[in-house]
This record gives C-alpha cells, sequence and structure tokens, in this order.
C-alpha cells in the first residue's frame, strides 16, 4: 500500500467519525466542558422582580430634585423586601438586589444623598427615572431557550444554567477510547524489568492525550507479542462498546508485529495503512463493526505526533467539540534544511521577539524515541513534502503542542 498524503489521512479518518447522539444527566459540577444535548430553557424569570442595581434610597424622581428632602419611611433588603407604598415626598432605604416597591421608580445612590436625622434625607443629584433599577426579565425570561443544543459547556455557560435553575444537565456522552499497549519489552513504570525490557511510557501520554481532547479512556493494559493476547485485549475492547480503539506498536511488517493480521481475523476493515510521515509513518486506520481502530506507531514521539494530528481531531469530532486552534505561523530562527517526499514534524521551542513575533528554533535532535525533548518543546515545525530549503528568518508553519 503507498504511502499517502496527511491531509488525506486525516480527512479519511474524519469521515467516519460520526458524532455521538447518545446522552447523559450530570449534576452541573461534572458538566464542564460538556455538549448539551438539547436547548436549555430557562425555569424562572431573571430578575424575577425589579431589583436594585446600587445601595442607596428607592425614590419617586418627581420628588427626588436637587435639595428634595425626603421622609426615610422603610427599608428593602436583598431577600426582604418592603411591601408598602411610596408617599409623595418619601422614600425607601434599598440595598443591591433588593426589590425596589411598586410605587418607585428610580435609585438615588447613597452618595448623592445627606442623612439630616429623624429619618430624613436630603437629595444632591436629582433623580432620573429608571437609573439604577434591573428590570425585571431584564436577562432571561422562564421558558426562554437560552442555552442550544451543541453548546459547550464553560464556567460562564454553567453559572448561566445554574441561573435558569437547573441542577442537572443532559449532555452528549464522551467517546469511549481504548488504548493497548503491546510487545514483549514492556513493562510499566514501577513494575520489575528484565535486562532487555523498557517502560511502556506511550500508554500514558495518550490516555491523557485522548482524555483532554474529551474522551474517557479504558485501559487495556499490555498485550505480549502473541495473537492469543492481543485478540483477548481487543474483545474487551468490543465488549465494553469502545468508540476508539487505538493499539501503540505491533502494527508494522516485522514478525512480531501481529496487531494488524489479529484485528484482520477479527473482522477489521483495513482502510488505510502508511502516512507520508515523519515521525509516525506505520499508522493502521481500520473499522472493526462499529469501533473506529487506529493503530499508531510504538516510538514515544511517533505516538504523541500521531495523536496530536489523528487522535485529537477523532475524539472531538466524535465528541461534538470544535477542533482545537494549534496552527500558527513563526519566524524560523536557523535555516532549514530541503525535506524528502514525506511531511516533516520538527519539534521545536518557541519565543517572543522585542517586536511581539514568534520565532522558532527546532531541536538540535529529532530521534523519535526522546521524550525529554518533546516534553521540552512547544511545538512541532512543519515541512511539507519536497520542501525547499528555508533560510532563517523565514515565515514558516508550526502546530502548538499546548493550545
Amino acid at each position: 500500500m503507498a504511502l499517502i498524503p496527511v491531509d488525506e489521512a486525516l480527512a479519511r479518518i474524519l469521515e467516519h467519525a460520526h458524532p455521538l447522539t447518545e446522552a447523559e444527566t450530570l449534576p452541573l459540577t461534572q458538566a464542564d466542558g460538556r455538549v448539551l444535548a438539547e436547548d436549555l430553557a430557562a425555569r424562572l424569570t431573571q430578575p424575577p422582580f425589579d431589583a436594585s442595581a446600587m445601595d442607596g434610597y428607592a425614590v419617586r424622581a418627581e420628588d427626588a430634585t436637587e435639595g428634595a428632602e425626603l421622609a426615610v419611611i422603610g427599608v428593602s433588603a436583598a431577600g426582604g423586601a418592603w411591601r408598602g407604598v411610596l408617599g409623595r415626598g418619601q422614600a425607601v432605604r434599598i440595598f443591591t438586589g433588593a426589590p425596589v416597591p411598586a410605587s418607585a421608580d428610580s435609585i438615588v445612590i447613597q452618595e448623592d444623598t445627606e442623612r439630616l436625622g429623624d429619618n430624613r434625607i436630603r437629595v444632591t443629584a436629582k433623580a432620573v427615572p429608571g437609573r439604577h433599577i434591573r428590570r425585571k426579565g431584564q436577562d432571561f425570561a422562564e421558558g426562554e431557550a437560552v442555552l442550544k443544543a451543541g453548546t459547550v459547556m464553560d464556567y460562564a455557560r454553567l453559572m448561566l444554567a445554574a441561573a435558569m435553575d437547573h441542577a442537572t444537565l443532559s449532555v452528549r456522552r464522551r467517546p469511549l477510547v481504548a488504548i493497548l499497549a503491546t510487545g514483549d519489552e514492556l513493562v510499566r513504570p514501577g513494575e520489575m524489568r528484565g535486562p532487555d525490557q523498557i517502560v511502556a511510557s506511550s500508554l500514558y501520554g495518550t490516555a491523557a492525550f485522548a482524555k483532554a481532547a474529551g474522551a474517557d479512556v479504558l485501559d487495556l493494559g499490555i498485550a505480549r507479542d502473541a495473537q492469543d493476547d492481543i485478540a483477548a485485549a481487543i474483545r474487551r475492547a468490543v465488549a465494553a462498546r469502545a468508540d476508539i480503539l487505538v493499539t501503540l506498536g505491533g502494527a508494522s511488517v516485522g514478525d512480531h508485529d501481529l496487531v494488524q493480521p489479529v484485528l484482520t481475523d477479527l473482522g477489521m476493515v483495513l482502510d488505510f495503512w502508511r502516512i507520508a510521515m515523519r515521525p509516525g509513518k506505520p499508522l493502521m486506520v481500520g473499522r472493526l463493526g462499529a469501533m473506529q481502530v487506529l493503530g499508531l506507531p510504538g516510538n514515544p514521539v511517533s505516538t504523541l505526533v500521531c495523536s496530536l494530528l489523528f487522535l485529537e481531531p477523532l475524539i472531538r469530532r466524535r465528541a461534538c467539540l470544535p477542533p482545537f486552534k494549534r496552527t500558527a505561523t513563526a519566524l524560523a530562527t536557523t535555516d532549514l534544511a530541503a525535506n524528502d517526499h514525506r511531511q516533516d514534524y520538527l519539534r521545536a521551542r518557541l519565543e517572543v521577539d522585542a517586536k511581539g513575533q514568534l520565532r522558532v528554533t527546532p531541536a538540535p535532535k529529532q530521534d523519535s524515541s526522546q521524550t525529554k525533548i518533546l516534553a521540552n518543546s512547544d511545538c512541532l515545525i512543519i515541512r511539507p513534502p519536497n520542501a525547499s530549503s528555508l533560510p532563517a528568518g523565514s515565515p514558516c508553519p508550526i502546530l502548538l503542542l499546548r493550545p
């Protein structure tokens, strides 16, 4: 199978990434970042009454001319309204959020009054009808569909939902991503290692990546290089009704690369395999029933670069979430060599110069097994296939590692 371009690979992956329609009900405290499954209508009118926006005095504007003296006949506080009727030359002491008496049409703020004693005040600035009054329903009305289905909930929208008197929300469920690492050479962190074994780090980076993208994660562990072990793990993903299966390693063409043949035996329809990119060429994409399959390369850097390029957009599409904005342009601080037929992603550091421009410096080493360089990088420099050499100071496209 020929190498296919990165853009074509992503388009083919997303072609089968149908947004999830199932919903679940969550308390507000667990709904941050989730997508509303249905329109959310207000259960009350807000404010539920004409309310004072300031501390001061509720008055009839026609009485509260500059220099007028008024008798203070009551107090209206938040949670404790004054229920009487204002007469000519009278005022009610009022506090922010308190109901405005029905007979008042303005608030004189306390800074525009003088206390005279004997429950009397002098107005030092003329009242204006309607000033400093929050009218009933000016925020929203009972029954109004304030938040629409498909809205991504954040701190402001959660606050609004609470104000609308909703304790729970109907939201789209998150896609379930099952992650399986493979290889006799792998052990988990902290486990006893043999002389020829290494720590399975990609499993943890990929899981964190999937969660940050908006998925729930099923950790299938590490399968040995044996068809029965790999098949048993994949069957667990199917039984759990995972939406996406991500395998790490074992999808190439070596004698111990058993993931693809096992998946094929289980009924996977292979879409494509191998992409014209570096790092990450041996990437496998297919479908096993309703479950999408993404076979990522085993080298840690290759795994995370492919997660950024393919797994994240796939999860976001399935979760009904908008894509992250990761692309930008920066000025190269060094010469960039001409590129071959594969699209390169170079780990790099960013800085902002005195003019406010982004400047990018590639790491001197780009080996796909070196995780420290990736962890210390801010972005990936994108070098298109067959790109000519680029002199220092030239603009180049980058992909932000942390949006």
